[in-house]
């Protein structure tokens, strides 16, 4: 809401700014600036929308299975390495460095459906390995 209301406006009197300093637009960084600027806001606005007309609801059962699924806690050990935590989420709140991946990686993919106990290989880009599930929440 706020990339189509405030920001767009904000764009729009940087742009009537400065093309009323009256300098040649070819010329003018100010007038080139923003319309770098309000193109990145169209475009952003662009990519929410569609990511947006794309979501589907999830309904999460509360009453877990024991397997792998989207919104698991889930703490892995790869052999020789010391444990891991990671939460199992959807593609666009995926954030390895804070612990969510998304159920569409390579680890995601693999760990999916499985249980505490199982070992479980996982086919990355950099090649292929082994991590044993130790706990699903």
């Amino acid at each position: 809401k706020y990339l189509k209301t405030e920001r767009r406006r904000e764009v729009a009197e940087r742009l009537h700014n400065a093309i009323d300093d009256g300098a040649d637009v070819l010329e003018n960084a100010e007038y080139e600036a923003a319309m770098n600027e309000q193109a990145f806001v169209e475009g952003r606005i662009s990519d929410l929308e569609d990511m947006l007309s794309r979501v589907k609801v999830v309904e999460v059962s509360k009453k877990r299975s024991g397997l792998v699924e989207l919104g698991s806690v889930v703490k892995i050990q790869e052999e020789d390495f010391d444990p891991e935590e990671y939460q199992i989420v959807g593609m666009a709140e995926s954030d390895a460095e804070n612990g969510k991946i998304s159920m569409d990686s390579p680890l995601g993919k693999a760990l999916y459906n499985h249980k505490a106990g199982d070992t479980v290989t996982v086919d990355a880009p950099a090649g292929k390995f082994k991590v044993t599930i130790l706990e699903v929440n």
